[in-house]
């Protein structure tokens, strides 16, 4: 549920050079800081008038006409905001870079204890989502005009997303998964590899390699929903502890009362988000942040480690 909210009209004209150019490309280069898709909206809504009168997307312009942009967002009203203390990587007036724990859903009222003037922002200033399960670094929009724009880097794929994510199996070397997603035909609550699906494009590469688990370094080259644990399923290397995509528990065989624990007690996917790395939207600089891998991960890791050391001094030991 939602409610609308209106900032006061705002005023361009045409310049005379884009006399024969159509009505909604010229509104979306007069009006830059919002996206052409929701300017769309707004012209076929009439909160975009054309000297006062309302006017169609497609419409040629002579030049010299008046526009009025009268903004309308959306305010979430059923999503309450939850006073959780954030750990903090990087913070100005126009977004918000934190390290997201495991278990914090990202829901549209996210973030708005620390600046509710977010809330009548799109999505509450959310520019992507990371799974409840999934830890790491996320950037929320405190403006239109810096959400806008990251929402735009994000679509030109100009944002660097780099992931840790500790799969079953051994792997040789990294690659790339490119398979389309969609939403799994059966069950709803499920992603899934589809012919018919969305472009989705993850790279892969060794971190570290157990003695049969694979610490992989993922980027994400297109943001689908679940995208790393579908791709890394359909490859056959499922990620540890995935309660969707993981399928049954493996036990390496003579595995360590140690290994076998920690996995047994990981009910998590071992994904976590590492890098997120883009252009402010505002002061064009690069802006990165590292979010440090949690401890489950390492502990994880030092047993996955551990494992592999003593199984390889065994096997020196038989010969």
């Amino acid at each position: 549920m939602s409610e609308q909210s209106s900032e006061s009209a705002r005023q361009a004209i045409v310049p005379d050079t884009s006399a024969g150019r159509r009505f909604d490309a010229v509104v979306a280069e007069l009006f830059p800081e919002y996206s052409r898709s929701r300017l769309t909206e707004w012209i076929k809504s009439g909160n975009v008038l054309l000297d006062g009168a309302q006017a169609r997307p497609r419409d040629p312009l002579r030049g010299g006409e008046a526009v009025t942009l009268n903004v309308v967002l959306d305010t979430q009203t059923d999503a309450q905001p939850e006073d959780i203390p954030l750990d903090v990587l990087f913070e100005d007036e126009h977004l918000l870079v934190i390290n997201k724990p495991v278990g914090l859903v990202v829901h549209p009222g996210a973030g708005n204890h620390r600046d509710p003037s977010v809330a009548v922002l799109p999505r509450a200033g959310i520019v992507h989502r990371l799974d409840k399960d999934t830890s790491g670094v996320m950037v929320v929009a405190r403006t239109l005009e810096a959400q806008t724009a990251l929402v735009e880097q994000l679509a030109a794929r100009d944002v660097h997303r780099q992931y840790l994510a500790i799969v079953m199996g051994a792997l040789v070397a990294g690659g790339t998964a490119d398979a389309p997603i969609d939403r799994h035909p059966r069950d709803r609550l499920k992603m899934g590899v589809r012919e018919d699906g969305k472009e989705a494009i993850t790279h892969y590469r060794l971190r570290e390699r157990f003695r049969a688990h694979t610490a992989l370094e993922c980027r994400l080259e297109t943001g689908r929903t679940h995208q790393i644990r579908v791709h890394m399923a359909h490859i056959r290397h499922p990620i540890v502890g995935d309660p969707l995509y993981g399928g049954a528990l493996k036990l390496p065989k003579g595995a360590s009362e140690e290994l076998v624990a920690a996995l047994r007690g990981f009910k998590r996917q071992a994904l976590h988000a590492e890098t997120l790395e883009f252009v402010h939207p505002i002061t064009g600089e690069q802006v990165r942040n590292t979010a440090p891998v949690p401890a489950d991960m390492l502990h994880l890791m030092k047993v996955l480690r551990e494992d592999s050391a003593a199984f390889a001094e065994r096997e020196r030991d038989r010969w």
